[in-house]
């Protein structure tokens, strides 16, 4: 898998309320374009968001299923985009002292994606995360989280 970290400053919980928050998906996650539906209970197991991915008018509508969660400690995917295929995200929240280390760990694991060689998928992967992680900390970090930002 590859495996993507990054220090967010806020609480555990305040990042999980971001990750609980189906409607927020789009807003952190690279190459989500759009959330269409939020399966009611949203993050727990078997629960879905379905979104689009790509541009307009090149969109592909699909669906992530929650595999397991245990809040505010990790959260772990199914996503699926294809054509291109199907991967698992693994999210882990671990407290720091300044914030939370926030580590995203994703491969493919079904369709066309399975074919590129895994250390071209992981420098692809790793890139995008770390825009994903990136944008997950500007919104687990806002003041308007209702949960204080961690200040080093």
């Amino acid at each position: 898998m590859s495996t993507t970290t990054r220090t967010i400053h806020a609480t555990p919980e305040a990042v999980f309320d971001v990750l609980a928050d189906g409607w927020s998906y789009s807003q952190w996650v690279v190459g989500a374009s759009r959330v269409r539906d939020v399966t009611e209970g949203w993050p727990a197991e078997g629960t879905h968001i379905h979104h689009s991915v790509g541009a307009w008018p090149l969109l592909i509508d699909d669906a992530t299923t929650v595999r397991s969660c245990d809040r505010p400690h990790q959260l772990e995917l199914t996503v699926r985009a294809w054509p291109s295929g199907e991967g698992i995200v693994r999210l882990t929240c671990r407290p720091n002292g300044t914030g939370t280390d926030v580590t995203m760990e994703e491969d493919a694991t079904r369709g066309p994606a399975t074919l590129v060689p895994k250390a071209a998928r992981d420098v692809v992967l790793d890139r995008r995360n770390r825009e994903s992680l990136r944008r997950l900390a500007i919104l687990a970090e806002r003041p308007s989280t209702g949960a204080e930002p961690l200040v080093p």
